[in-house]
């Protein structure tokens, strides 16, 4: 080591030591947990949290809207949504019944890869909790009259959305022109056209081929014995079948290099929503932290670079915003707003520039020391009920990730210095050159303005899928 390498090294520390100090880097630790296995696969993660009578319990099942069948998306949504619907002996109004003369709370939900079942009781309330969960899992009804209501509500849902407010639906419309022909780029929620398509017989062959024990990851936090809740899961899921089919796979989508654009119209439109994006991150990647700190200062505060450039000092917007999204594999990186009409190229133009000045001049020690302080300051709360603790190591089961990723969150954050701030923005950030590019607005309007961001196709909002049709 040089005597100026030497000398560099020791002002890093005296630096790095006050700021450590200032950010109030204490560690938050993930409550001990016991880990079991049932007969069948499924693991179970077990915490004894005394403080209140509750109970609470999360069930994740691999596969979720992966499973699919092909051009029938929303299968695992309308499935997830059909089991809370019926189960066992109780048919709807009776399940509903049982949950709510305890006082308790039961739901399911889908995403890209896997279904999820949570669910809070008392602690008196345990065995009926175990009872209803297992229920759901291995005795759903599958009603045909209630799926039917299911599927209209979901499809009505999604015209809802696009005669209002299309924001809910930008993530759809931007993944599935992302991620064209790989599975991400499949809407969860499935799309007028394909939700059209799903029967009753298809939510039971899911149910059959994509749902079993040896998918299951179960957590439990709260009031009660760990040896006698381990026996109690055993006997209400540890003979469960597995599943009828393999485990579907996803390979690493690849970044997509040059810009070209997605033209929603929506004719009348006084407004044009956009989404800017490229492939991100998983949510195991290494340098996860770093592109967290990193994203806090772009766009993922009110006082981020973003907010403050297209709502704070130009009003294009009321708010602008970036984000990862983490499965697997790497998922999507976007930057999303809406402006009005007229104002459409001025708010893209002006995400592009905080894009570009980002790559450009990174964080200066005043951006990357408050967001660290902000990413401490957040993450307690975000682990402080049994139903957060038991959504946080489920998650982390599901991605192979142990209690570090809880316990070492603090000092992950606080080490983050400006080599990895800089990696971070080079390595997962686009560059605005590099962004697939999705706008809802009135084409006739916008149509030659946007052109300049690259080649346009367009689809009408009217159309029943999230990508155009192909010719």
């Amino acid at each position: 080591m040089t005597r100026r390498s030497a000398l560099r090294w020791l002002l890093s520390c005296l630096v790095l030591m006050p700021v450590a100090a200032a950010l109030g880097a204490v560690e938050v630790k993930l409550p001990v947990y016991k880990l079991a296995s049932l007969p069948n696969g499924a693991v179970v993660a077990l915490v004894e949290k005394r403080d209140t009578p509750l109970v609470s319990m999360n069930v994740t099942l691999r596969g979720g809207a992966l499973g699919d069948p092909t051009g029938k998306d929303g299968t695992a949504s309308l499935y997830a949504d059909l089991i809370q619907k019926g189960a066992g002996t109780r048919a709807a109004a009776q399940f509903a019944e049982a949950i709510e003369n305890v006082g308790g709370s039961l739901s399911a939900g889908a995403g890209t890869e896997s279904i999820g079942v949570s669910a809070s009781f008392m602690s008196r309330d345990v065995d009926l909790m175990l009872e209803l969960v297992a229920d759901v899992l291995q005795r759903p009804r599958l009603d045909l009259a209630e799926f039917e209501k299911a599927r209209v509500l979901a499809v009505q849902s999604i015209v809802a959305a696009k005669d209002a407010d299309p924001r809910a639906l930008m993530s759809s419309y931007g993944d599935a022109w992302l991620f064209r022909g790989h599975p991400y780029g499949r809407s969860v929620g499935g799309s007028e056209a394909t939700l059209a398509a799903v029967t009753l017989d298809d939510i039971r062959r899911y149910y059959t081929e994509q749902v079993g024990g040896d998918r299951m990851i179960i957590t439990v936090v709260g009031d009660f014995d760990s040896a006698t809740l381990l026996r109690q899961l055993e006997r209400s899921f540890g003979t469960w079948r597995k599943a009828g089919a393999p485990l579907p796979t996803v390979p690493p989508p690849a970044r997509v290099s040059g810009r070209s654009v997605l033209l929603v119209d929506k004719p009348g439109a006084t407004q044009t929503y956009f989404w800017l994006g490229n492939v991100g991150a998983s949510r195991t990647d290494a340098a996860r932290t770093a592109q967290s700190v990193v994203n806090t200062v772009f766009g993922g505060r009110f006082t981020s670079m973003l907010n403050t450039e297209l709502r704070i000092k130009s009003g294009l917007t009321y708010g602008a915003n970036a984000s990862f999204s983490r499965p697997s594999q790497p998922g999507s990186f976007r930057i999303a707003s809406y402006t009005e009409t007229g104002k459409t190229t001025q708010a893209i133009d002006m995400a592009l520039d905080t894009l570009a000045r980002l790559h450009k001049d990174g964080l200066d020690t005043g951006q990357l020391q408050s967001s660290q302080s902000y990413m401490l300051g957040q993450f307690p709360p975000s682990i402080e009920t049994n139903g957060q603790i038991a959504a946080r190591l489920a998650d982390m089961l599901f991605h192979g990730l142990g209690p570090d990723d809880v316990n070492e969150y603090a000092a992950r954050v606080t080490k983050v210095d400006a080599a990895a701030v800089r990696s971070a923005i080079e390595q997962s950030f686009p560059q605005p050159d590099d962004l697939v590019i999705v706008l809802i607005g009135d084409a006739a309007k916008i149509r030659d303005a946007v052109k300049v961001y690259g080649p346009v196709t367009e689809m009408k909002i009217t159309d029943p899928r999230f990508t155009p049709a192909t010719k």
